[in-house]
């Protein structure tokens, strides 16, 4: 007899339909595995054999040929285990073949004939929504995650047994509820930028970069305070909205990396890859590319501590994301794109010995060597970041005696003002920030007045400003104009725009 159970194959975040055609005969007892399996998808025939005989059912000595269709198309992974097992007790006759059908199986079994839980359940469940499956099965552990994606009758199947006995119509599989609402619960954060004394420049810095999503590095001698304020960013950050959450849920789903207990990432995002990192440890790689740490921060922050110490190709895999808030990774198997969009925020001593900038020791380090390290970030890369902040070193008397610093929730109350004048701007587009936008929108959106354009003209030609560093910081005085709730794009908000882009002559000299 012949059966035929759906399930899908990821090829990125996205998904492709799988029919398990699964056909018993008389023949030499054997079961064949064909249609482009991987090792992992191999071995099932082991796994399969053994948890249908010790979950109490039989196993046919026939001969078994499982063709997993398209034949053309890569499968990898354990998550065939179940339906490859479900479509040999369906043509067995163990199970109701009619109650098998239009349902998704996704899920790796055990030798005892337990269900284990597989990654990147969700974008498989969202990409079967999208085929028109309207219920799935999945393992009792993934079964919070399936039932992010809504619309969906989700059932959570400890083991093949009880799965069995509902395709048999002997018990009822209860549809998983979600206890929690859909939308995410803010979380309180351990730190807060009431914790940071002075550095008053930085942290109004900061709030603007929230404020429009835009890109910062900071430079300052070691221990003046950059990565203490870096950290505390995604405190001052908009909350993310559900659609947000589930894009970030798909991109760790994937690479499993949620919680089990709370599948939903109710976070923005903040990666800190070490400056010992590969390129494809941040874009994503192996033989089938998964999302590395730039997609694994998407809608969130990742903060690359000491940049000029990271590889230079893995600093230049970072050109492509910053602009297109995506990142394409192209492999011999396969290409695939992830979504990136991103905020940067890089820090850097000013020198080899870090001490160039600061006015209580003595900086060892020869003029070229000050001018290598520096161009370590070469000029493309540092035209992408809308920010440059120098990070002064603290004095005492601020260490001590200076008051506790504005508390983080006052800060965010203001960004989310700015965001949310953003997206009424930006209505009907496929932008949330202004950060986002593109030459277009610069042009409509971001018109200085005539005080600005005089200055914005006299700064274009004493700093030898790029085009892409010409419309960032028209971007970045949009935000400073929409913090002070104006329209219009001031001469001062131009100035304090302008002034961000302090270190590119430092860095060019």
């Amino acid at each position: 007899m012949l059966a035929i159970i759906d399930s899908v194959a990821l090829q990125g975040l996205d998904g492709q339909r799988v029919r398990v055609e699964v056909d018993v005969s008389h023949g030499l007892p054997c079961l064949d595995l064909v249609g482009l399996p991987d090792a992992a998808v191999r071995e099932a025939k082991d796994r399969v054999r053994t948890a249908i005989k010790n979950s109490g059912l039989e196993f046919p000595i026939q001969r078994i040929t499982v063709n997993l269709a398209p034949a053309d198309l890569r499968k990898e992974g354990p998550v065939f285990d179940l339906p490859i097992a479900i479509g040999i007790l369906a043509a067995t006759q163990q199970i109701n073949y009619e109650y098998c059908q239009d349902i998704l199986f996704i899920g790796e079994l055990s030798l005892d004939g337990s269900i284990r839980g597989v990654h990147g359940v969700l974008p498989l469940v969202l990409a079967a929504r999208d085929m028109g499956l309207k219920r799935v099965v999945v393992p009792l552990e993934n079964a919070a995650e399936a039932a992010l994606a809504l619309d969906m009758e989700v059932y959570g199947v400890a083991n093949l047994a009880e799965l069995a006995a509902a395709l048999r119509g002997e018990v009822e599989l209860q549809i998983y509820q979600l206890e929690a609402g859909e939308a995410p619960a803010p979380q309180e954060s351990e730190v807060d930028f009431a914790d940071v004394r002075g550095q008053l420049a930085a942290k109004r810095a900061l709030e603007v970069a929230a404020a429009g999503g835009h890109n910062v590095l900071m430079l300052g001698s070691p221990g003046c305070g950059k990565t203490m304020l870096a950290r505390r960013l995604p405190t001052i950050l908009p909350d993310l909205t559900f659609e947000e959450s589930i894009e970030v849920t798909k991109i760790h789903s994937l690479a499993g990396q949620l919680v089990h207990n709370d599948p939903l990432v109710k976070k923005r995002p903040f990666r800190t890859p070490h400056h010992t990192s590969s390129a494809a440890s941040l874009v994503g790689g192996g033989r089938v590319p998964k999302p590395g740490e730039i997609s694994l921060a998407h809608h969130g922050v990742l903060f690359m501590d000491e940049l000029p110490e990271f590889h230079k190709d893995a600093l230049e895999a970072l050109r492509q994301p910053l602009e297109d808030g995506c990142i394409s990774v192209s492999r011999v198997a396969a290409s695939f794109t992830f979504p990136a969009k991103i905020m940067l925020i890089g820090a850097a001593n000013p020198c080899p010995c870090g001490y160039q900038l600061d006015k209580d020791r003595e900086c060892s380090c020869t003029p070229f060597q000050v001018q290598r390290y520096l161009h370590r970030i070469s000029g493309p890369l540092l035209d992408r970041i809308d920010i440059h902040l120098e990070v002064p070193k603290i004095s005492y008397a601020e260490l001590t005696d200076a008051p506790p610093g504005e508390p983080s929730a006052q800060i965010k109350a203001r960004v989310e003002q700015a965001r949310s004048i953003q997206r009424e701007r930006f209505k009907g587009l496929a932008i949330t920030c202004n950060a986002a936008m593109g030459a277009r929108e610069v042009r409509r959106f971001c018109k200085p007045d005539p005080a600005g354009a005089k200055l914005l003209q006299e700064a274009f030609k004493r700093m030898s400003l790029s085009a892409r560093s010409h419309d960032r910081i028209l971007k970045v005085a949009r935000t400073i104009a929409d913090l002070d709730d104006s329209e219009i794009i001031s001469v001062n908000h131009l100035a304090e725009a302008i002034q961000y882009r302090g270190l590119d002559r430092l860095f060019r000299g």
